[in-house]
Order: structure tokens, then sequence, then C-alpha cells
């Protein structure tokens, strides 16, 4: 065999590898985040969204902190599996778009305009919560 083709086919599965880690990471967090929609819950504000893209935003901040103090210790792959895939799967601004606007259709838009500022500073002191939770774990100190 040639050596550019030898290359290409490694670069090809190397490609599929990725593509099988991130849509992995995908089914489980589309999947919980599907079970999790399942808890019975009666309100105008979206507490299961919120929640789900709180805790997201948590588990993003440690994997990205994580993958970035440690980059030689793990595993891209792994980083791919939990980043894109199970957070980008688990997590859903198309469903905070949709309530939102179902929340501003019905005229609540003191309601909808706080779902927006909470989750987006939720989501933000998520991903710093998720950051120190790695620092913490790993022994680095805060930067």
């Amino acid at each position: 065999m040639q050596p550019a083709f030898m290359s290409t086919m490694i670069g090809l599965m190397q490609t599929m590898i990725r593509l099988l880690c991130v849509g992995a990471g995908g089914f489980l967090g589309a999947s919980l985040r599907y079970l999790l929609g399942l808890i019975p819950y009666q309100a105008d504000f979206p507490a299961i969204t919120f929640l789900i893209n709180l805790v997201g935003c948590i588990i993003i901040g440690i994997v990205a902190e994580v993958a970035f103090i440690r980059v030689d210790d793990i595993d891209a792959n792994l980083v791919l599996f939990l980043k894109t895939g199970f957070c980008g799967g688990f997590t859903t601004l198309s469903a905070f778009g949709l309530e939102t606007w179902v929340l501003f259709d019905k005229g609540k838009y003191l309601l909808g305009g706080g779902y927006i500022l909470a989750t987006f500073a939720a989501c933000l002191i998520g991903v710093l919560i998720g950051r120190t939770i790695a620092r913490t774990f790993l022994g680095v100190s805060q930067a």
C-alpha cells in the first residue's frame, strides 16, 4: 500500500471513531433529557429545562477545565464524548427558545424575561461552578 493511501485511511478511521464518540454521548445525553422530561411537573416556569441546562453547564465546565489542565492525561475522544456528545445532547437551547416563546405568547412577558435572564445567569454560573469543582478536584489553584 502507498503511504498516502494509508495516511488517508488512518485519518478516516480516526474521524469515524470521533464521530461514534460524539454520537454515543449525544444518545446518552438526549435520552437522559427525555427521561427527565417525563417527570410530572405543572407550572408556568419551565424548571426541568432550566435545571437540565444548569446541570449541563456544570458538567461541561468540569470537562473543559479537566481537559485544559490535564490535556496530556485525558483522551480527546472522551472529551468529545462528554462535551460535544453528552452535553450537546443533554442541554437544549431549542426547548428553551420554544418555552420562552410560549410564555411570551401567553402574555407572561415578565416571567419569560425572567426565564431568559435566569437561564443565562445560571448557565454562566454553572460553568464557573464546574471549573471550580474540576480545579479543586485536581488540586489546581484558581487563576
